[in-house]
This record gives structure tokens, C-alpha cells and sequence, in this order.
């Protein structure tokens, strides 16, 4: 299957993301602390399929979480990585047996009702209608199904946020050029946190997409947050 990007956003991110791609594993260890991995262990043990159930990990970039999703869950799982960037799906087929679609977060190439879950890590930030992404996401779930989403978010308290921004818009950037990331990119993913939802207002967002007992969970000092709507 092969969908790709469908809006100028879409081109533009799925661009950066080709350039990053080469060292977006890396970069992610080190600018994280390697948090990222218990991040993604939590995200993994709220989305377990049963025998036989179907799963799309939505953005899955490397496919960190597509293929720690399939050893955590039942035999006979399947797990689909779709993603904008064909650079960075190129680098899960080589760290594996991957199945994988180019495909966007606005217009996945499922039938209505036919996944159990929808898995995905600090992608939701990037795309260009929310809304439209997270209405997608309840669309190609079936009844008892249910949306795991991780992503990067706005830690509470009197200081830590103000260090926090420094780090992630001052310090990340300069980095990951140090490594020979694209310093670029790395300023641009800053950025795309300032205008999105806080959690509470995601939850919200989640339950109008149609989504039931809808809960988040804030890890890190608030620094991510993992929500989860079932249907």
C-alpha cells in the first residue's frame, strides 16, 4: 500500500524527517537520557494485542515501537508501520522484517473498523489537521479497540518548564549538530510543541473524535504524556 503525503505539510515534514533519519535513533538516546525507552515500554504495555489482532503504529518512524509491539503482544499479531518519510521507513527495513505503508496520519489506507489498536510516539505533534488525525484513528478502530498515543508535552511547576524550553529550544539543536543531525530540524521540532495541546485539552479533543474513558497519564516530570481512547 502506498498513500505518502497528500498536503504541502505533509511534503515538508516528510522531508525533514528523510534528512533526520540517518541519526534519528541516536539523537533520540542521547537528547532524552535514553527516557525515550521507558517512554515507549509504558506506550507498549497499554496497546498489547491479543492473538490475531491487527495494529497500525501511526509515524512509526524507525519502528521502535512497531516491533516492540509485535514481541509484546500474542502470537499471530500484526503490527503495520505507517509513515510520511520513506527515509526513515528504509531504515526499519533494515533493522528488520517490517510491514510498512507510506502513508499519512490524515488518511490512513485501513477500511473502517478493521485494527484493534492504533500506536503512536511523537507524531501527533507534526500533523497538519489534529482533529482530522485523531477522527482517522477512531475510524479504523473496531468496537473494543483503542488508541495509544505518546508524544512530548508541557511540564507543570514554578521552574522546571523555563529550563526545560532552554534545553529543548536552545540546547537540543546545537546537539544534534555536534552529532551531525540537522540543526534545522532540530529547531523545528521545538517549535512544534508551543502551539500543541496541552493534556487535558487532547483529552478533549480525543472524546470528540469519539473516543470513550479517555485518560492520560503525564511521565517525566510532565515532559511527555501518554493518553489512551477506546472505543
Amino acid at each position: 500500500m502506498r498513500v505518502g503525503p497528500t498536503t504541502d505539510h505533509d511534503r515538508r515534514i516528510a522531508e525533514m524527517f528523510d534528512r533526520v533519519s540517518p541519526r534519528y535513533d541516536l539523537l533520540n538516546r542521547v537528547l532524552s537520557f535514553g527516557t525515550d525507552r521507558s517512554w515507549r515500554r509504558r506506550a507498549i504495555a497499554l496497546a498489547r494485542l491479543g492473538p490475531g489482532g491487527r495494529a497500525v503504529d501511526v509515524g512509526a518512524g524507525t519502528g521502535d515501537l512497531t516491533f516492540a509491539l509485535e514481541r509484546a503482544s500474542a502470537p499471530g499479531a500484526v503490527v503495520i508501520a505507517a509513515d510520511l518519510s520513506p527515509g526513515m521507513l528504509a531504515v526499519a527495513r533494515r533493522r528488520g522484517r517490517i510491514r510498512a505503508v507510506l502513508a499519512s496520519a490524515e488518511a490512513l489506507p485501513f477500511p473502517d473498523a478493521s485494527l484493534d489498536r492504533v500506536i503512536t510516539g511523537f507524531t501527533v505533534r507534526n500533523v497538519g489537521d489534529l482533529p482530522r488525525s485523531l477522527a482517522e484513528f477512531r475510524r479504523v478502530l473496531r468496537p473494543g479497540g483503542r488508541a495509544v498515543i505518546l508524544e512530548l508535552s508541557h511540564p507543570r511547576g514554578p521552574l522546571f518548564p523555563a529550563l526545560y524550553r532552554l534545553y529543548f529550544e536552545r540546547v537540543a539543536p546545537l546537539v544534534a549538530a555536534l552529532l551531525g543531525g540537522d540543526r534545522e530540524a532540530y529547531r523545528y521540532l521545538p517549535r512544534s510543541l508551543r502551539p500543541f495541546p496541552r493534556p487535558e485539552a487532547l483529552a478533549l479533543l480525543l472524546r470528540d473524535a469519539g473516543f470513550s474513558a479517555v485518560r492520560f497519564e503525564r511521565l517525566t516530570l510532565g515532559i511527555a504524556a501518554i493518553h489512551v481512547g477506546d472505543v
